[in-house]
C-alpha cells in the first residue's frame, strides 16, 4: 500500500514537471516569435522579455508586442505571472517627452558619457522619453532610434507642452556651423548651432531673427543664418543639385563614430544628414538604409545609376556568415560618389581618376534608390518636426 502511494506521488510529480517544461518550451517560443515579429532590431525595439518560473520578466515599449503574449498564454491555457514593465516608465509621470537643447545631443548606447556614441539629435528635435538611470534618459528618436542622453542636453515636456511648441513659428538654421547671440548688437554667444536646428520664432527684424531656444534661451540669428520654418520646408528639394550642393558644404568634416550632425559624422550619418537637409528623414544605420528603397545595381553597371542612389559596401554572404554592411556613400554622378572615410570625402571608380578608391570597390555589395521611392522606414521632415 504504502509502494503504491510513493509511486502515485512520483508520478504526480513527474506529470507535473512534464506540463511545466512543455508550458515553459511552448512560451519560450512564443517569446521568440513574438520577438521576431515585432523587434526584430533592438535598434528602434525594445522587447527584453523572458520566462522564468512561470513569471514574465523585462520590459518593452511595444504594447501590442506584449498584449499578443498575454492573449497567446491565454489561449493555451498557460498559467503566468505578468511582471513585465511597459514603457514609458510611469515613475517618468507626464514628463515622457523631450526637446533637444543642445545644438547637437549626443546620444550612448548606454547610460555614461564613456559609452560608445550610438546617434545624435538636433536642437529642436522631439524625444519619446521611456525610462530614467540618474540622470540620463532612455530615448526614442523620430526614426526610432533607441538609446540614452544627457538630461543636459533635453528639456523633458507633457504631450500637451510638446503640441504647443509644435504649434509655434519656427525658424531652421541653414548655415552649416553658426552661433546664437544675447542680441543683435553684442558678442555674447548664447549657444552654438548647426544647420537643421529648429528653433522658435519670436520676431523678424531687417538683419535676423529674434529666438528662443527649446529650453526658454532667447537670443537672436543673422537673416543669411535660418529660414522660417515653412519656407525650409517648401523648398526642400531632393533634386541632383540640392543633393550635391548639400553633401559638398560638409567636405572635409571629420568622421565621426555615432555622428549625424554637421559637426562630424560617420558613414551612415552622413547620408542621413544629406536627405535631411533636403526634407527626409531616413532610418540611422547603413544596415538599415539597405533595407529601403529600390534595388538598381549589384553587378558594378554604374550607368545604372543617379545622384542621389546610395552605394553599400561590406562583406557578402557565405554558407557559413551572413552579409555585413558596413559602409554606405552617396553617388554623385561622373564615377564619383561621396561618403565620410576618415572625413567627408569624393571617391571614384574610374581608374584613371586621381580619388579612385580600389578599397571601396572591392568590397562594393549594391546600391540603392531612395529618392521619390516610397518606403516604410523614410519620413518627411514634416512628420518629425510639425
Amino acid at each position: 500500500m504504502k509502494q503504491t502511494f510513493y509511486f502515485c506521488i512520483l508520478l504526480l510529480f513527474w506529470i507535473t514537471a512534464c506540463k511545466n517544461n512543455g508550458e515553459e518550451t511552448l512560451a519560450r517560443e512564443m517569446l521568440e516569435d513574438i520577438q521576431s515579429n515585432y523587434a526584430p532590431d533592438k535598434r528602434v525595439a525594445l522587447f527584453d522579455v523572458s520566462w522564468k518560473d512561470g513569471v514574465l520578466i523585462g520590459e518593452t515599449n511595444v504594447k501590442e508586442a506584449h498584449q499578443e503574449l498575454l492573449e497567446k498564454l491565454n489561449t493555451e491555457g498557460i498559467s503566468y505571472t505578468d511582471s513585465v514593465k511597459l514603457l514609458p516608465d510611469p515613475a517618468l509621470g507626464d514628463l515622457n517627452m523631450a526637446l533637444v537643447t543642445n545644438s547637437v545631443a549626443n546620444i550612448r548606447s548606454e547610460p555614461r558619457h564613456s559609452a560608445e556614441l550610438a546617434t545624435q539629435a538636433l536642437m529642436g528635435t522631439p524625444l519619446n522619453v521611456l525610462k530614467a538611470s540618474g540622470s540620463w534618459y532612455l530615448v526614442q528618436t523620430p526614426d526610432g532610434y533607441l538609446s540614452w542622453v544627457d538630461a543636459a542636453a533635453i528639456v523633458r515636456l507633457n504631450q500637451e507642452s510638446l503640441n504647443l511648441w509644435m504649434e509655434k513659428d519656427k525658424v531652421v538654421v541653414t548655415e552649416m556651423i553658426a552661433n546664437i547671440y544675447a542680441d543683435e548688437s553684442t558678442s555674447d554667444i548664447v549657444s552654438d548651432i548647426t544647420a537643421g536646428n529648429v528653433l522658435e520664432l519670436i520676431e523678424i527684424s531687417q538683419t535676423g531673427y529674434s529666438v528662443a531656444l527649446p529650453d526658454n534661451r532667447r537670443g537672436f540669428i543673422s537673416l543669411e543664418k535660418a529660414v522660417p520654418y515653412e519656407r525650409w520646408k517648401n523648398s526642400r528639394s531632393t533634386d541632383d543639385q540640392s543633393l550635391i550642393q548639400t553633401a559638398r558644404l560638409m567636405m572635409g568634416s571629420p568622421y565621426l563614430w555615432g555622428g549625424t550632425s554637421p559637426k562630424g559624422m560617420d558613414c551612415s550619418g552622413f547620408t542621413k544628414t544629406i536627405y535631411f537637409l533636403n526634407g527626409m528623414v531616413i532610418p540611422r544605420d547603413a544596415s538599415q538604409q539597405i533595407n529601403e528603397g529600390e534595388l538598381v545595381d549589384s553587378d558594378k553597371n554604374w550607368e545604372n545609376l543617379e545622384v542621389g542612389d546610395l552605394l553599400f559596401f561590406g562583406v557578402p554572404a557565405t554558407a557559413e556568415s551572413k552579409e555585413r554592411v558596413v559602409h554606405v556613400g552617396m553617388w554623385i554622378g561622373d564615377n564619383q560618389f561621396i561618403h565620410s572615410r576618415g572625413r567627408v570625402r569624393i571617391s571614384s571608380f574610374d581608374p584613371d581618376d586621381e580619388n579612385y578608391d580600389a578599397y571601396e570597390l572591392n568590397r562594393y555589395l549594391r546600391t540603392k534608390r531612395i529618392r521619390n521611392k516610397p518606403s516604410e522606414h523614410i519620413l518627411s521632415v514634416d512628420q518629425v518636426l510639425q
